[in-house]
């Protein structure tokens, strides 16, 4: 395993739609270590997310794993979840915002309009089949981390550029507003 260098905003890879993946590429040991890879520089940079395109990887893969994360003290646990050749259909109109950060974007946040429920299908590590609904707050991490394999960021949903903050002014002026409208979003959902 090695940590990956993150792309940021500006770098083109990030605008690349990320290419599909056979299932023979997905059992080769290169493609195994990238996942390896990928968790690793994951971790290390306490994401709730990851896409390969950010590790300059133009490849359909992300993972979501949110456990006690300092970066997003208000996400509720989700387990990790690797994802290949992902697609995400929305499952409803119902959308709420949802102030978005990204490693990929250092000190930037904004709100982004998100559906409160969608349908995942893809891969998992192993080539099986994954087929599963998301709702609330975690179903905008797992927009944000495939919109990565499309070549869109954040940014890109942000309606109301007025929205936009570093972190430490998000902390100061919008955080506690944000915080419970996203516990009120896991409380009727709880995720």
């Amino acid at each position: 395993m090695a940590l990956r260098k993150i792309a940021t905003v500006g770098n083109p890879i990030l605008r690349q739609p990320a290419r599909a993946v056979s299932r023979d590429e997905l059992a080769s040991e290169a493609f195994q270590r990238l996942v390896d890879d990928l968790l690793e520089t994951m971790a290390d940079a306490n994401g709730a997310g990851l896409a390969a395109t950010q590790i300059h990887e133009p490849v359909a893969l992300c993972a979501i794993c949110v456990r006690d994360n300092p970066r997003y003290p208000y996400k509720p646990n989700y387990p990790l979840t690797i994802l290949v050749n992902p697609a995400v259909t929305p499952l409803t109109e119902e959308t709420f915002l949802n102030y978005e950060g990204c490693l990929s974007v250092p000190n930037l946040r904004g709100e982004v309009e998100r559906f409160v429920a969608v349908r995942v299908r893809a891969w998992d590590r192993a080539g099986r089949d994954l087929d599963f609904e998301v709702r609330g707050l975690t179903a905008g991490t797992f927009q944000h981390e495939v919109d990565h394999l499309r070549g869109r960021l954040f940014l890109d949903g942000v309606k109301d550029p007025k929205t936009l903050t570093t972190w430490a002014d998000f902390e100061r002026y919008h955080q506690a507003g944000f915080v419970a409208r996203a516990k009120a979003l896991v409380a009727r959902f709880g995720s």
